[in-house]
């Protein structure tokens, strides 16, 4: 077969199911990826012929599509801030609202590395899926020491792949947030952390101060909100890491705020991605955890971010 007669049929297969536009950003990323194939070779030659096994590829690449499965996933891989990731289901598919955080974290951080000449900057993520935001910050903050944790061993295992594909060393643990006593995560401890059940001892002391950046993109839509998130999404990417209880949806981000407020430096911040509706709420559980916040839009005019100092 052809090139020409596999995009004909392509189309044909997908048309209804999807826009126009995003049909023919399949078609060239999945011949970039089988044929290594730009825009412009399939411009200037589209009688290109497939082999067989090629086709096979791109026909259950081309069914999977058919089923709604995000093209993220069929690829094995997606760019976050200018970087290559992989992801499977185990993970989530980084989003264009999480590089808007990270933009802002490293519009912000210039204040403090000014005030940390000769001292590395400390920074933990908190649920770190495919460790897109840890990793993005070390590339642009080279003078950064970087832990990382997730609940799921799977998301670690994906996170440490990339994070050696991107030539970056971050410190992963795994572990449930939701279930620590504090934020003792320091280098000396990590050894004994990884298959512990705990982030850190009940006798370490409460007032141990240790980040000058605490960020997370925790689990934020509610149950009620299923309705509009899209069946792709609902039918291949992992729940935990998406939903949260109706009757507590800021769970995470409360356990978050109040283990912050014992190990953020002098100066420190904390950072979150948030539900877009929780807006306010969030902002007013965060005052009452005793930090002052700025809630931030993103590119789609949506509440989806915050920045908090310790009052």
């Amino acid at each position: 077969m052809f090139l020409k007669e596999f995009r004909n049929h392509f189309n044909k297969e997908l048309l209804g199911v999807f826009p126009q536009t995003e049909i023919d950003s399949f078609f060239f990323l999945l011949i970039e990826k089988e044929l290594g194939l730009q825009r412009i070779d399939v411009a200037l030659n589209n009688q290109v012929s497939i082999s067989e096994d090629t086709f096979k590829h791109l026909y259950n690449s081309l069914s999977r599509l058919k089923n709604q499965e995000p093209i993220q996933y069929i690829l094995g891989d997606t760019e976050f801030y200018g970087l290559p990731f992989k992801v499977t289901k185990d993970t989530l598919i980084p989003r264009p609202e999480t590089e808007e955080l990270v933009r802002w974290i490293l519009e912000e951080v210039a204040e403090l590395q000014s005030c940390k000449i000769g001292k590395s900057l400390s920074i933990l993520d908190i649920g770190t899926g495919t460790g897109c935001i840890p990793i993005a910050l070390a590339k642009n903050l080279p003078n950064s020491d970087i832990t990382s944790i997730d609940i799921s061993s799977k998301a670690i295992k994906i996170a440490k792949e990339n994070a050696e594909l991107n030539d970056v060393q971050i410190n992963f643990i795994e572990q449930d947030v939701l279930r620590a006593n504090s934020l003792n995560v320091i280098a000396n401890e990590m050894k004994h952390s990884q298959n512990s059940n705990e982030i850190a001892t009940s006798n370490t002391p409460r007032n141990h101060k240790q980040f000058d950046i605490i960020v997370s993109n925790p689990p934020y839509v509610r149950e009620l909100e299923k309705t509009e998130i899209q069946p792709n999404v609902i039918e291949n990417e992992p729940h935990m890491a998406l939903f949260v209880d109706d009757e507590n949806p800021l769970v995470f981000y409360k356990k978050i705020a109040d283990l912050a407020k014992n190990h953020l430096n002098e100066n420190g911040m904390l950072f979150f991605e948030i539900n877009q509706y929780l807006g306010k709420e969030t902002v007013k559980t965060l005052a009452k955890k005793g930090f002052q916040t700025e809630l931030r839009k993103d590119i789609f005019g949506n509440d989806r971010m915050t920045k908090s100092t310790v009052l």
